[in-house]
C-alpha cells in the first residue's frame, strides 16, 4: 500500500489539504493513519474515495448526496438504482435552477436596458439603478438627476 502525505494525496486527486481536512471533519474521508511527526498518510484507498468524492461534488452534489453515495460504493447489499435515482433527482434539481437562472437572466437584461436607455450618468444618490434596487422608483423613471 502506498503512503501519501496530505500534499501528495491533495496533488493526485485535485483537491487542497483544507478540503481533505473538511471530508475528514464531517466524516467523508476515514481520518488517516499518523506516523512521524503526526503527519497523516493516506492509501490508495483514500486516492480513490477522494477522486470519487471530489467528482461527485464537481458535478454539483451535496455533501449529503455525496455521503449516500460513498455509503452505496461500500455497500454491496444495496441497489446501483439508488445512485440512479439520486442523480435522476438532482439533473430535475439542476434544471429546475436553470429555468430560475434563465428567468432571472431575462430580468436582469430588461433591467439594465431601461437603465441603459435613461441613465446619463451623474451622482450616485440620484441614479435610477440605486433606486430601483431599492424599490423607491420603478424601473422605467429617469435616471441620475436628469428628467
Amino acid at each position: 500500500m502506498a503512503s501519501h502525505r496530505i500534499g501528495a494525496l491533495a496533488e493526485r486527486t485535485g483537491t487542497n489539504a483544507a478540503t481533505i481536512r473538511y471530508y475528514e471533519g464531517i466524516g467523508l474521508l476515514p481520518r488517516p493513519d499518523r506516523q512521524e511527526g503526526n503527519q497523516r498518510r493516506y492509501g490508495d484507498d483514500d486516492v480513490r474515495r477522494l477522486t470519487f468524492i471530489r467528482r461527485c461534488r464537481d458535478f454539483g452534489f451535496s455533501i449529503e448526496q455525496v455521503r449516500t453515495l460513498t455509503s452505496l460504493v461500500e455497500d454491496r447489499s444495496r441497489s446501483c438504482l439508488e445512485a440512479r435515482d439520486l442523480a435522476h433527482a438532482h439533473l430535475v434539481a439542476v434544471r429546475t435552477k436553470l429555468r430560475e437562472l434563465r428567468a432571472l437572466e431575462k430580468s436582469i437584461a430588461q433591467f439594465v436596458e431601461v437603465c441603459d436607455a435613461e441613465c446619463v450618468g451623474g451622482p450616485g444618490p440620484d441614479c435610477v439603478i440605486l433606486d430601483d434596487l431599492s424599490g423607491k422608483r420603478p424601473i422605467a423613471s429617469s435616471c441620475c438627476g436628469t428628467a
